[in-house]
């Protein structure tokens, strides 16, 4: 096994000796990355895909770099650096030098392997993308992740369509059927949709599985005819479902060493005409085993234990397997290697038979021929020879019945009936009768097997002999004899194979594998005895045609003797070239219809039946020259031949080549015009990249304002939050400051009540000791008076003295007035004053009445007890005592008026501060 470090090189060869596979493993080539920096370490390979034709493949890696593997020119060349992991790869677009590539970024890229370029940039995935399926027509690809699949337009590089899907189901992947315009998307509850592309109509949807093996499909595969779907999951069951059907078909069961399924992919062969019949299958060991699906067998494995693979993927035309492992590296397998013990082609069928030994029976007694169909006794008499054939005829009845019976329904007797009656086999039928008479065995195996081992050696330069105008024809001449030198060596040094072989070629060109097995069997049966004097021309068989023509025409063999011709001249040209040199096409036909309708000596009855046609100018022959004449202006026919060929096949090249131009100069301006489109899609992309970014600067400005104005209103919530939480503490503050400035309030007018009522007693008091000083004082002057009264001698002096006790009396009695008036307006007065305040506390925020409209008001209220004097009839000194103390009382009620005021103001402007206040809280 060779191995190849990429390291730092950009570009180099992918192995530098020939590389031999073992059959054990297969490894043609295994590819690491190390980095040779300060510190190195490897760089694991994650994606890989091949592309259309095979021979190409493309791998990344998990930084980025992506690889291009030419394993027919064996080199390998980086084309990308993409800084980023990327996640999955499809390399089989309709401009085959691009590719795309899934990146860790969400978006899809495609990329030119030659200019190196990015082609396009495509956007829209909002999580990994792990599938890229790509159309048969190269012209639309679907990209799958776990939320969503898009559609989209590869020559526009636009999104067509776009599958969603509720979060809570899944998709496991989405992909075109091989050569349909069918999508199958597969959900992660197991429902499996079919939808047409252009109209994304769902055309069916498969049953569910049966619950006895109900798994959860995880891997899917599809042949590459679209009529059979492999699922697999997390059990060693296989689910085979008929997608023509529309059932499941097939449950295989693994080994039980496999407990989930990784990856499921067919295994392409040229000549099964896509029904793929062996399925890789990547179990969680990191081993795959190739199984059929027919026989349920293992044919063979890849990977191990302590190497496991991640991922793999196979080539289109079936010839490598290109596997990841898991430590990173890639591996590159042969596929003829690990199936040449399975694909061993037949053993030669040409075998020598040694003559029995001189001193034994000799070999007339016992000898036979073998032959097609036929077994020749040895010689015996006429008589038991009939007998022989009676026998015959009554015990082989039922085999000759048999016999004739052939595949598809047909009988050989009656297709010969047909070709005596119409000379010729019809065209539309022609190749399946010859194909029924022929009993091909179509072994596409053993064929393929052949045709992998490649070009012989013996015909490298084929087209110098035999230059043939098209290419495609000497293509598949050169690849058929190859296929028959390998299968037995001595056709590699047979010189009229290519002559044999040509027409055949020429008439199933499309149909390789039936074009050698008509040769094969031509060989096989008409043929066989054709080598037993190689490399010398078949001398039995000329002796054969000899003896015929001596039986048929003795006048024609004995001219051919007397000029000394022989059936090497006359007979084996016609029979190496199976007569495609003297017949045009429609009698070549004819012929072989009857060729292969009859015994396989019809051939050597032709050649002697064409002679003999053929003897009127024979028999004008009379020197071996004329005859030697014929074949050399038959060579020089043929040089003019090959030159004329030469010479159209120039002018073929010619014609070609300007062809080839011209289509050079659409395909340049096909690929101007594409370019002009990519550009224009390009800019049209980049211009609505702009507007996009533009649009999203946009939304980031307006949710970067949005943002501010949320903050600002969080601000303003928060101080509103904290102005309310401040209010509430203010209003509970307030509401304590209230509470206790209602109990200040209730504690001051107790104590306005207490200094009321001391003010009342005191002024009682005072009123007591002022009445008692006044009683003692009236007591006093009625002491002096009654004194007077008895020192009073005279009637008038006790007249007048009565008249003074009277007026004294009536003075006395005015005062006693007087005095209980001012009494009864200063207890008015405070009660009105205590009513007052105590209606101002309860009531702060009230409006407060006016009372008093002035003091002239409020003095003119009281009586006065001047107006009660009557100064005409009151001693002088009586009334100034009397007056005296009137003003004495006006002052003091004055006073205690003007703090009763007082104090009603201020109890009225803390009222107004705290109705202020109480107002602004509830603002």
């Amino acid at each position: 096994m060779q191995s190849t470090d990429l390291g730092n090189k950009e570009s180099g060869k992918i192995w530098h000796r020939k590389p031999s596979p073992a059959t054990r493993d297969g490894i043609i080539v295994n590819i690491i990355h190390n980095t040779s920096d300060y510190h190195p370490k490897v760089l694991r390979f994650l994606n890989v895909a091949f592309d259309g034709t095979g021979d190409c493949l493309i791998a990344g890696d998990h930084q980025g770099n992506i690889y291009v593997f030419d394993l027919y020119g064996n080199r390998f060349n980086l084309v990308q650096r993409t800084a980023q992991a990327c996640t999955a790869l499809a390399f089989n677009l309709r401009r085959k030098s691009e590719f795309l590539v899934a990146l860790a970024d969400y978006s899809i890229k495609c990329f030119d392997t030659v200019t190196k370029e990015l082609v396009s940039w495509m956007r829209g995935h909002e999580s990994s993308v792990f599938s890229i399926s790509v159309h048969a027509s190269g012209k639309y690809a679907i990209t799958t992740s776990s939320d969503t699949a898009q559609l989209w337009d590869l020559d526009t590089f636009q999104r067509k369509r776009k599958l969603n899907i509720r979060q809570s189901v899944g998709i496991q992947k989405v992909f075109f059927l091989p050569l349909s315009n069918t999508i199958l998307s597969c959900f992660k509850d197991n429902s499996i949709f079919a939808w047409e592309c252009d109209t994304l109509f769902c055309k069916y949807q498969l049953p569910a599985p049966p619950e006895s093996s109900s798994i959860l499909y995880k891997v899917f595969a599809v042949t590459r005819d679209g009529r059979i779907l492999a699922a697999g999951g997390k059990s060693n069951h296989l689910h085979l479902w008929c997608l023509e059907a529309r059932q499941l078909f097939r449950i295989i069961q693994m080994p039980t060493k496999v407990r989930a399924i990784r990856h499921l992919e067919f295994l392409p062969d040229s000549f099964d005409a896509g029904s793929n019949q062996v399925l890789g299958v990547l179990s969680q060991d990191g081993i795959m085993r190739f199984i059929n699906i027919q026989t349920c067998k293992l044919l063979f494995e890849i990977g191990s234990l302590n190497e496991g693979i991640s991922s793999s993927a196979i080539s289109p035309h079936g010839r490598y397997i290109a596997s990841i492992m898991e430590d990173g590296s890639l591996n590159i397998y042969s596929v003829q290697a690990l199936t040449q013990e399975i694909n061993k082609p037949p053993p030669p069928l040409v075998k020598v038979i040694e003559d029995l030994p001189k001193n034994k029976l000799s070999s007339s007694d016992l000898k036979r021929k073998v032959t097609s169909g036929r077994v020749q006794q040895p010689a015996k008499s006429r008589e038991s020879k009939i007998q022989t054939r009676i026998l015959k005829q009554d015990l082989t009845g039922d085999f000759e019945s048999k016999k004739n019976e052939l595949p598809d329904g047909l009988n050989k007797k009656r297709l010969q009936i047909l070709l005596k009656g119409y000379g010729e086999y019809p065209t539309k039928y022609r190749m399946f009768i010859w194909r029924s008479l022929l009993q091909l065995p179509e072994n596409h195996t053993a064929f393929s097997t052949l045709i992998d081992k490649g070009t012989h050696v013996a015909f490298l330069n084929l087209q110098k002999k035999y230059p043939i105008k098209s290419r495609k024809l000497l293509r598949v001449l050169q690849r058929t004899l190859s296929a028959l030198a390998h299968w037995s060596v001595i056709f590699s040094d047979t010189p009229y194979l290519p002559l044999l072989a040509f027409p055949f070629v020429k008439l199933f060109q499309n149909n390789q594998l039936i074009c050698f097995e008509v040769i094969a069997t031509l060989i096989i049966n008409w043929c066989q005895h054709w080598f037993e004097y190689f490399p010398n021309p078949p001398i039995n068989i000329l002796s054969m045609i000899e003896n015929v023509l001596a039986f048929h025409d003795t006048e024609l063999l004995q001219h051919f003797i007397d000029h000394d011709i022989t059936s090497q001249l006359y007979a084996w040209p016609l029979l190496e070239t199976v007569f495609s040199e003297v017949l045009t096409r429609e009698e070549w036909l004819k012929l072989f219809d009857n060729i292969f309708s009859n015994h396989p000596s019809f051939l050597l009855m032709t050649v002697v039946a064409y002679n003999m046609c053929s003897r009127v100018p024979l028999l004008n022959c009379n020197l071996k020259d004329d005859f030697e004449t014929v074949e050399d202006m038959q060579a020089k026919v043929d040089q003019q031949r090959v030159e004329d060929e030469a010479w159209y096949q120039k002018q073929e090249l010619l014609r070609k080549a300007e062809e080839t131009r011209r289509e050079m100069l659409l395909q340049e301006e096909e690929k101007m015009i594409q370019q002009r489109q990519r550009l224009a899609a390009v800019k049209r992309e980049l211009k609505v990249k702009e507007m996009h970014l533009q649009d999203a600067a946009r939304r980031r400005f307006l949710k970067l304002q949005q943002d501010q104005q949320e903050m600002e209103l969080r601000r303003l919530d928060d101080e509103i939050g904290r102005k309310v939480y401040m209010r509430d503490r203010e209003i509970a503050a307030t509401a304590r400051e209230l509470e206790m400035r209602q109990l200040e309030l209730e504690s001051q007018k107790r104590l306005y009540e207490k200094n009321l009522t001391e003010n009342q007693e005191a002024v009682a008091k005072e009123m007591r000791a002022d009445a008692d000083a006044y009683r003692q004082k009236v007591d006093l002057e009625e002491h002096m008076f009654h004194k007077l009264i008895e020192a009073g001698e005279t009637q008038s002096q006790k007249t007048q003295k009565w008249k003074e006790a009277e007026g004294k009396e009536f003075c006395l009695r005015s005062a006693k007035k007087a005095s209980a008036l001012s009494d009864a307006s200063r207890k008015w007065f405070l009660k009105q004053e205590i009513n007052a305040a105590v209606e101002h506390a309860e009531n702060p925020c009230h409006k407060e009445e006016p009372r008093f409209q002035n003091e002239q008001e409020d003095s003119s209220c009281l009586p006065r007890t001047s107006q009660l004097n009557d100064s005409s009839e009151m001693d002088p000194s009586t009334q100034i005592s009397l007056n005296r103390r009137a003003v004495e009382w006006d002052t003091t009620g004055q006073n205690l008026i003007k703090k009763v005021r007082n104090l009603r103001q201020r109890l009225a402007a803390q009222a107004r501060h705290r109705c202020q206040t109480a107002h602004l809280l509830a603002a």
